[in-house]
């Protein structure tokens, strides 16, 4: 019988052609970070009148004096910050009646107050009362003979300590309760069954959460955890109601002085913009890589 239909071999004698799925036109367009060309053309444009304009050039050297503040502001109230989450995060987990709900209560009295209330409430009444209560400890510890340790908490006057360091204060407690938060969900993404069997080989209960929770939980959290540094420089410029000398409280005082009201803000938004959107692009990046090694 003849055959009608000619066989093909099942399998290509020759190379194997590969073709590429192209991508269009129109996706690489919708793909293209136009929001990022954006703000960059915007810099661009913004600094060349800056160093063009002499009355642009004036603000921005006048300004850039209270750079150093906000930065060294934001890095330190961000450390204690990390460290008050963790310890709250790890609280709000605990078994412990007493430290969770002490950890609860704080997280939610924070998250329930405006950041621009508490920076108030912190560095004018809270601070202050801490420091009233050490002067009465040590009044009670020279009442009872223990005269050098009591000299010690007596020392501590509210007139010592620095606006600057009320709102480190201020924003130390506000974002810990937020990053509380973040540490507590990133505690909780991990299987349950990992502190198990780390408990199983021995492990005591800290030594499981430092060295196979904590490494995990962390290393989840890190894109949210600079999130939140982002907002947090933002936010930094709220603490220039205390009257702390940084980029926002300079920019009042050159555009009080000057009445270049324009040239002040102008050049005082186009500071906080470089700086958070080269930070954004750096959480960015380290949120790739994540990805990248998983």
């Amino acid at each position: 019988m003849e055959r009608n239909v000619v066989d093909k071999p099942l399998v290509p004698s020759g190379p194997l052609d590969i073709e590429e799925d192209p991508i269009s036109f129109g996706t690489r367009v919708n793909e293209f970070p136009w929001w990022l060309l954006s703000i960059f053309l915007i810099a661009i444009w913004a600094f060349y009148i800056i160093f063009t304009n002499e009355n642009y050039n004036e603000a921005f050297n006048f300004i850039k004096i209270g750079l150093r503040i906000t930065v060294q502001t934001a890095l330190t109230a961000y450390g204690f910050a990390l460290i008050l989450g963790l310890i709250t995060g790890l609280g709000r987990l605990s078994k412990n009646i007493f430290f969770n709900n002490l950890a609860r209560l704080y997280v939610e009295l924070i998250r329930g107050v405006p950041i621009l209330v508490l920076i108030f409430f912190i560095a004018l009444v809270g601070v202050p009362t801490i420091v009233d209560g050490l002067n009465n400890f040590g009044i009670w510890l020279t009442s009872i003979g223990a005269k050098p340790l009591g000299a010690i908490f007596t020392a501590f006057n509210n007139q010592n300590v620095s606006m600057n360091s009320r709102a480190i204060v201020a924003l130390s407690v506000t974002y810990g309760a937020y990053l509380a938060e973040i540490f507590r969900a990133g505690i909780q993404s991990i299987e349950l069954g990992q502190m198990e069997a780390a408990r199983s080989l021995g492990m005591s209960y800290a030594q499981a959460m430092r060295y196979i929770i904590l490494p995990q939980a962390i290393r989840n959290v890190l894109p949210a955890l600079g999130n939140d540094f982002v907002a947090m420089v933002k936010d930094s410029s709220l603490v220039s109601v205390l009257a702390v000398r940084d980029i926002t409280q300079v920019s009042r005082l050159y555009a009080g002085s000057t009445f270049r009201f324009r040239e002040a803000y102008v050049t005082l938004s186009v500071m906080y913009l470089t700086i958070t959107v080269l930070l954004s692009l750096g959480v960015q990046v380290i949120e790739r890589r994540l990805r990248a090694n998983d």
